[in-house]
């Protein structure tokens, strides 16, 4: 069974904004048509025991959605781009949001096609 999802990892990027880490996976079906998976990684802490879990949460997109999930998702960016000041996250100016606190993925341990599948 782990073959079989070493077959189907075609492209995978990860990318990292605060507490959460967003995974884009390209993975192909037995028949070879390409698909994307987005995976939203947030790190908790459990306060019970002392230790670090992950929430995930997995959005499955097929290419014949491409173009309506991408003309949706422009048009809500667009109005929160206009209705709200949004602040953009780059490396260097890390700006946190409330609620979120500083402790990021800084064990050097995830990568995206490892990550996105295996239970953590």
């Amino acid at each position: 069974m782990e073959d079989h999802y070493e077959r189907n990892e075609i492209f995978s990027k990860a990318v990292r904004a605060g507490k959460r880490t967003y995974f884009f996976d390209v993975k192909s079906t037995r028949s070879e048509e390409y698909y994307l998976t987005i995976t939203e990684s947030k790190r908790k802490f459990q306060s019970e025991d002392g230790r670090f879990s992950y929430e995930k949460h997995k959005l499955f997109l097929y290419k014949e959605d491409f173009e309506k999930f991408t003309e949706g998702l422009e048009e809500v960016i667009g109005f929160i781009r206009r209705e709200q000041e949004v602040i953009e996250r780059g490396p260097s100016t890390h700006q946190q949001r409330s609620g979120d606190s500083d402790d990021t993925f800084d064990d050097g341990n995830l990568s995206g096609s490892d990550y996105s599948d295996k239970e953590i």
